[in-house]
């Protein structure tokens, strides 16, 4: 693993687990051995944490996991809504995006076969770069796991009597990280409040997209249905998953069907 700058904010940084090329037994053949390889496909990790906290450094298991299947995996911090307000989560996302593909040849990567996954928070931003502009020139596909797709309805549901302190919690990380509060006085964070819901950059020119969620976690599927009806309205494939359980983000991997499900995914879209 090496930690490579992809901006000049602290935050933007992002570590890169490869397995490098097969040599040749001659050192003299060993050069072109390397460039005669067929580029390998690349993931990008966006990590969760209420876009108030995380790091790249927790996905470090998966990461290796997946270089073990053939994938160059980059797992990307960007900076949190507590220093940068909405949209840096998103431009800091579509960075390091671009600084894999611009650096592509460094890990034999494939700039054209990059599919990206993002938890909780950051599976927001993960649908973002699948959605906003034309995502599929962007990136072959999304995986999500527990995503916030729509922070405004997350904002609604925190305001119940019955929310949990999770739910509470992320009514207030919308508040930061959109920098106001949506309401009839504040018209001007309306704006703000549709970016920042991926249904509302779905097109025809969009990335396929798997989202996944615990059926009693306090990020309910709802979160993701209205992005994946929009999704498939444009005819663009996209699934709502359930796993049994109140498992968010990461944790949805505990259930033994969830990873073989993912690296399906992966390696369809990225053939």
């Amino acid at each position: 693993m090496v930690t490579y700058a992809y901006g000049s904010a602290p935050r933007q940084r992002l570590d890169a687990y490869w397995r490098p090329s097969p040599t040749s037994s001659s050192a003299a053949r060993g050069q072109g051995a390397r460039q005669a390889e067929k580029p390998r496909p690349g993931v990008l990790v966006l990590h969760g944490g209420y876009w108030l906290s995380g790091d790249k450094s927790g996905w470090k298991y998966f990461a290796r996991r997946l270089t073990n299947e053939g994938f160059a995996v980059f797992a990307a911090n960007y900076r949190l809504a507590g220093t940068a307000a909405w949209p840096a989560q998103r431009d800091d996302a579509e960075a390091a995006l671009d600084y894999v593909k611009r650096n592509a040849k460094r890990w034999n990567v494939d700039p054209d076969r990059i599919v990206v996954i993002g938890s909780s928070a950051g599976g927001l931003l993960a649908t973002q770069l699948g959605a906003y502009g034309q995502g599929a020139q962007r990136v072959r596909g999304v995986v999500a796991l527990s995503p916030v797709n729509t922070p405004y309805l997350a904002y609604q549901v925190g305001a119940e009597l019955t929310a949990t302190p999770g739910q509470r919690k992320l009514r207030r990380a919308v508040v930061t990280l959109l920098g106001c509060r949506p309401g009839p006085e504040n018209a001007t964070c309306w704006t703000k409040v549709d970016d920042a819901s991926s249904a509302t950059h779905a097109s025809a020119g969009d990335a396929p997209m798997l989202l996944m969620h615990g059926t009693t976690e306090f990020v309910p599927r709802t979160q993701s249905t209205g992005l994946a009806g929009a999704l498939n309205r444009a005819g663009v494939p996209a699934t709502v998953t359930t796993v049994p359980g109140s498992m968010h983000g990461p944790a949805l991997m505990d259930n033994p069907s969830v990873y073989p499900r993912i690296l399906s995914f992966l390696k369809a879209r990225t053939r």
